[in-house]
């Protein structure tokens, strides 16, 4: 039986970005794609504006979506910073957490991220900023109606990537293993950033190198696609190994 994977998307993005993965079988798990408000078809409710709020709402879309059985998380940029404090909320309700949680291309969540004044920031202004911040451009910053539809969400969650953590370290671990990925390439956070994700777990960390830079979500989904696979299964092989010892 394969592993849902609950994906949610970099700053601005829907869950269309993850479409692609469905033309292709992964020997692990299945794509289950989170849509958050305010893009795509629920572009006309209001976006997340704080991560309280944000991790909240993630929840329930994580445990609705992920059914009864387990279930593994992904995010990607503020996608991993989403899905790190979403299974915090979980694990603080005594609810159903993942069985891994795979983040890519973040820095440790209490860590300084970027800081580009989203507020005070034309969507002009903002579109080309975060370009220029992530080597990301969007097809849509370049047609006036469907930026109109994507620079809410984009301004709303780099608002929330933004803001100060309110805790200076990790707290208490969580019990969910943790993979952290990370472009090679990738000039806005750096290896050690990464590396620090160890300290979110009590349960087990990998720091996984990938060909690219920030974006090589984007740029090459299939690497992602391949490596996620890879760990998911060396992750049951290894499950399966603990649980024959025991018995």
């Amino acid at each position: 039986m394969k592993l849902p994977l609950l994906c949610l998307p970099f700053a601005g993005a829907g869950a269309s970005v993850f479409r692609p993965w469905r033309e292709h079988e992964a020997q692990t798990f299945e794509v289950a794609p989170i849509q958050l408000p305010g893009r795509e078809e629920l572009f006309i409710e209001d976006p997340y504006t704080s991560l309280t709020e944000a991790a909240t709402g993630t929840a329930e879309r994580i445990l609705a979506a992920a059914g009864e059985g387990p279930y593994a998380l992904f995010g990607h940029s503020f996608g991993a910073l989403l899905a790190y404090a979403t299974t915090q909320l979980l694990h603080s309700k005594g609810l159903r957490l993942p069985e891994r949680l795979i983040v890519s291309g973040a820095a440790a969540p209490w860590l300084p991220r970027p800081h580009i004044g989203v507020h005070d920031l034309s969507d002009d202004e903002l579109a080309s900023r975060v370009h220029q911040l992530v080597g990301y451009d969007h097809d849509a910053f370049h047609d006036p109606e469907l930026r109109e539809l994507v620079i809410p969400a984009l301004r709303a969650d780099m608002g929330i990537n933004e803001t100060p953590s309110a805790t200076p370290g990790p707290g208490n671990p969580l019990p969910v293993a943790i993979s952290a990925l990370r472009g090679v390439d990738d000039a806005l956070v750096s290896r050690d950033a990464t590396a620090q994700w160890a300290a979110a777990t009590s349960t087990g960390f990998e720091l996984i190198d990938v060909p690219g830079e920030h974006m090589y979500f984007s740029e090459n989904w299939p690497t992602l696609w391949t490596t996620i696979d890879e760990l998911l299964l060396r992750a049951r092989q290894e499950g399966l190994m603990r649980s024959q010892t025991a018995s």
